[in-house]
């Protein structure tokens, strides 16, 4: 399967199934048909630490040949020295199958999307440190858009891996190195639950210099404050949550509001009406707008989608009230593979690359001035 640099996202499916027009109208409906299966949960054995101890559990360490992390694009200076911080790194969903409600370990369409999303997305912090991501059954896209049992089984079962996979990553850098985390959409619900559950309270929770929980809601009032850090207030804090979902307007957000209003926050609370954490990636600082001038760089795609290149002040963005990032209108050479409701979803990190490469790295210093 040849390997393009743009996210072969279940959008792909759909389009050749319907056509464009039906998907405009009826995405929703035909993403379920499409993709939420139809045979029952397959409960799985959970997995040790030790397991991960395989250099082939993880897509990207610090110890294997042709490390994907180590990527960089045209226009963009690479890593020349190894950064103090050990980064790990929760991939979205890459898994499209609705013949199972878990991927397998090894699937090779998964893996691809998989590394195509590492390469996009976490390849940004790059220079700050060394980049851990593991493999896990994550579950299949399908398992979000449907309230079946059998859904929130499969994210258990792919959080406990994400789980095993972080306690053989604390043990291999070590008990004082500074963690970054990082995750997206699927990720992001596993890293926010990690924070929650083994982070917070702990004696680890003084070692994050910053969280990136992206393309997912977080509730300031229902999850934030049981999370552990706090929220970003500034460019130069460490030790704290960033988050954003981007939207072209106008924006539809109705997809993802009218679940995370259904739904309760990490305290038992109802998320309905609570405002969601927004940190705009151009300013590090939530709640706030920057103009097209102030980004350093959005990865564009080449015409036949076999690369990306690196270009700047092209793609605005502003939090809304509700805490949605909105980009203004269609950006320049990215109109392709776009959620319904003008959802940018798929490009979170990949439409303000460079400015969270230079997050991260401010934050690292003021984690190191602390």
């Amino acid at each position: 399967m040849a390997r393009k640099f743009l996210y072969l996202v279940a959008i792909l499916i759909v389009l050749g199934i319907s056509g464009l027009f039906a998907f405009r109208m009826f995405g929703v409906q035909i993403m379920r048909a499409a993709l939420v299966p139809g045979v029952a949960f397959e409960a799985q054995a959970p997995l040790s630490s030790d397991r991960y101890r395989d250099k082939a559990m993880w897509i990207a360490r610090p110890d294997i040949a042709g490390n994907p992390a180590l990527w960089t694009p045209a226009g963009a200076s690479p890593a020349t020295t190894r950064g103090a911080v050990a980064v790990f790194y929760i991939h979205p969903t890459s898994y499209l199958n609705r013949a199972a409600w878990n991927a397998p370990l090894h699937d090779a369409e998964a893996d691809e999307r998989a590394e195509l999303f590492l390469r996009g997305q976490v390849t940004a912090f790059n220079t700050v440190g060394d980049i851990w991501a593991p493999r896990y059954r994550q579950a299949t896209f399908g398992a979000f858009l449907t309230t079946e049992q059998a859904a929130h089984q499969a994210l258990d079962l792919a959080y406990q891996d994400v789980v095993a996979a972080f306690d053989e990553f604390l043990r291999e850098v070590g008990p004082s190195r500074p963690i970054m985390l990082v995750g997206h959409s699927q990720g992001s619900l596993h890293l926010a639950r990690l924070l929650k559950e083994r982070i917070a309270g702990t004696a680890l929770q003084r070692r994050i210099v910053a969280a990136y929980v992206v393309g997912w809601p977080i509730s300031r009032t229902t999850d934030l404050p049981l999370m552990g850090l706090p929220e970003c207030r500034g460019p130069t804090q460490a030790g704290c949550i960033l988050s954003w979902q981007s939207f072209a307007e106008p924006a539809d957000p109705a997809m993802i509001t009218d679940v995370y209003d259904a739904t309760t926050g990490f305290n038992g609370q109802s998320r309905r009406g609570t405002p969601m954490i927004c940190t705009n990636p151009l300013t590090g600082a939530p709640d706030s707008a920057a103009p097209a001038s102030a980004n350093l760089g959005t990865l564009v795609p080449s015409a036949d989608l076999s690369a990306a290149t690196l270009i700047a002040g092209k793609v605005p963005a502003r939090c809304d009230g509700r805490g949605f990032l909105l980009i203004g209108g269609t950006p320049e050479g990215i109109n392709s593979y776009v959620l319904p409701g003008n959802n940018y979803h798929v490009f979170d990190y990949s439409l303000f690359w460079a400015n969270v490469r230079a997050d991260a790295a401010r934050r690292v210093s003021a984690f190191g001035a602390r």
